[in-house]
């Protein structure tokens, strides 16, 4: 489909590639797969899967995904030289339909400062770098890093020669999200027609979000004749994001009078795949993010109230189920029966092993005890924090904490670490500083804290608190969330989590589980 004047849009996800560059949002395989699993059911076309030659976890996340997708094109994105386009080929050899998206910077100042090369030495990689990607397969992307900002003339001579060495799709990316809708749309009309052989390949939008315009650069870059969109779910990406895809989605299906294209997309996914990737990155989404957040159909003023409640269509643009929106999330109490659960579990997207679903029941019925109601998204968050914690090496086993306005506050806790149960009591300026140095105590470490958030699950005094906590070390920034009707259980949990995964990844630890010796 290399003709521009078709109505179908493209969606290519970035997620796990860019949208885990986004500093703290690191995922696990499990998670990468899960994650992957999910873009390719509800109908995304290109899935970029990772960067093959940044690590061998990389390079194993990529090769696993293109074994596992059965639809989607998987992508592994490279740099213009040669160990990179034969790591990303050997990457993607496995899928389906396997890409090799390779870029190479072509602005002035990527030229003179990154690169260190002149205009034409960059034309000769890039004819070189396409053919040798196109010898390994057949669908091959080559994107102008800083395209935005790169010299027309200059732009459209790789442009050219990109095509004629075999590239399938040309992206041109906003990298610093400099550029307006109308200069974006401007520059696709100007290369499709400057370029001879526009024609032989698609054309793409790849827009980061830096002055709030990402998704309205993306759809002016449709108007001007891309069909095809890279994106990430949440708009999750480095620095300030990249375009949404949910709401590019929903643009284009709500206003069809002046988009008048299509996706692929199944919609009433979108709200499922936003929580899988948030909880999978353990980044929280803002409430009044547009589609998926929190107040996205909530009407709190009178005023919009009352005219809900006359015609939904004087405040609602798009109806909360077709972004997969439960219109009643009441779901269950302590009575609830495990065939009730299981329906449930199917109903919110997913799907358990018996094992799970008897780990996740028990854990409902725990939950249940202590709450009146038990809430879609109570249910949500105890299945993903199982998700999210299965192979952790450090588990919290029990927390007491002495607390009040009488000093100091005291925790003892018991961790269980490689299966070793230990126990540990601190002191503390507050009973979540207590908490946390408990579990320094016990797991030895040099991380910063750059990040405690809590927020609450649901409504009510007695609802779960969802803690979100962020740990840096050696360069390293990940992120860690944990749910419980206690907040000081929940502030334990997602510490833990963002620990074990700086465990994972060799980061922050000296004496290693000094404490379990």
């Amino acid at each position: 489909m290399a003709n521009s004047d078709s109505n179908r849009v493209l969606i290519f996800d970035t997620t796990l590639r860019d949208g885990e560059q986004c500093p703290g949002a690191t995922m696990t395989l499990e998670e990468k797969l899960e994650v992957a699993e999910l873009l390719d059911a509800m109908g995304v076309d290109i899935i970029e899967a990772g960067f093959p030659i940044a690590s061998v976890g990389d390079f194993e996340a990529v090769s696993e995904i293109a074994r596992r997708v059965k639809r989607a094109v998987v992508a592994g994105l490279s740099r213009a030289n040669p160990k990179d386009i034969e790591r990303a080929g050997e990457a993607v050899r496995h899928a389906v339909r396997p890409r090799i998206h390779t870029f190479i910077s072509t602005s002035p100042v990527h030229m003179k400062y990154k690169l260190q090369k002149e205009p034409d030495a960059v034309l000769e990689m890039v004819i070189d770098q396409v053919t040798r990607a196109r010898n390994l397969v057949d669908d091959v992307e080559w994107s102008c890093e800083d395209g935005t900002r790169t010299e027309h003339d200059f732009l459209c001579r790789c442009v050219e020669a990109a095509i004629k060495a075999g590239a399938t799709t040309i992206n041109i990316p906003d990298t610093v999200g400099y550029t307006t809708p109308a200069e974006y749309r401007a520059l696709f009309e100007m290369v499709r027609t400057r370029v001879p052989n526009a024609d032989k390949a698609i054309f793409s939008v790849h827009c980061h979000d830096d002055l709030g315009m990402a998704v309205a650069n993306s759809l002016a870059g449709v108007q001007g004749g891309a069909r095809q969109i890279e994106c990430t779910i949440n708009g999750i990406g480095e620095r300030a994001g990249n375009a949404a895809l949910e709401e590019i989605v929903m643009a284009i299906k709500t206003r069809a009078d002046v988009f008048p294209y299509e996706t692929g997309i199944d919609t009433t996914m979108l709200t499922r795949a936003s929580k899988v990737v948030a909880t999978a990155t353990s980044f929280p989404v803002q409430y009044n993010k547009a589609i998926v957040g929190r107040n996205a159909f909530a009407h709190e003023s009178g005023i919009h109230q009352d005219g809900m409640l006359k015609h939904t269509q004087t405040y609602e643009i798009m109806t909360p189920e077709s972004v997969g929106v439960s219109t009643s999330s009441l779901v269950m109490g302590k009575h609830s029966g495990r065939n009730a659960f299981r329906s449930k579990l199917a109903e919110l997207g997913y799907k358990l092993s018996d094992n799970e679903l008897n780990d996740a029941f028990e854990r409902f019925k725990a939950l249940a005890d202590r709450k009146k109601h038990v809430y879609d998204e109570d249910i949500e968050a105890i299945v993903d924090e199982k998700i999210a914690t299965a192979h952790d090496r450090m588990r919290l086993v029990s927390l007491t904490v002495i607390a009040g306005t009488r000093g100091p506050q005291r925790a003892t806790m018991r961790l269980a670490i490689d299966g070793r149960v230990v126990t540990e009591e601190a002191d503390g300026n507050g009973p979540v500083d207590a908490v946390f140095n408990a579990i320094k105590a016990l797991a030895p470490h040099e991380a910063t804290l750059e990040l405690y958030q809590v927020h609450a699950v649901t409504e009510g005094t007695d609802a779960q608190a969802e803690v979100s906590v962020r740990l840096s070390a050696d360069g390293r920034s990940v992120t860690g969330r944990g749910a419980d009707p206690d907040t000081l259980v929940a502030s334990a949990k997602a510490y833990l989590v963002a620990l074990n995964k700086l465990v994972a990844r060799g980061a922050g630890m000296h004496a290693q589980h000094a404490a379990a010796e």
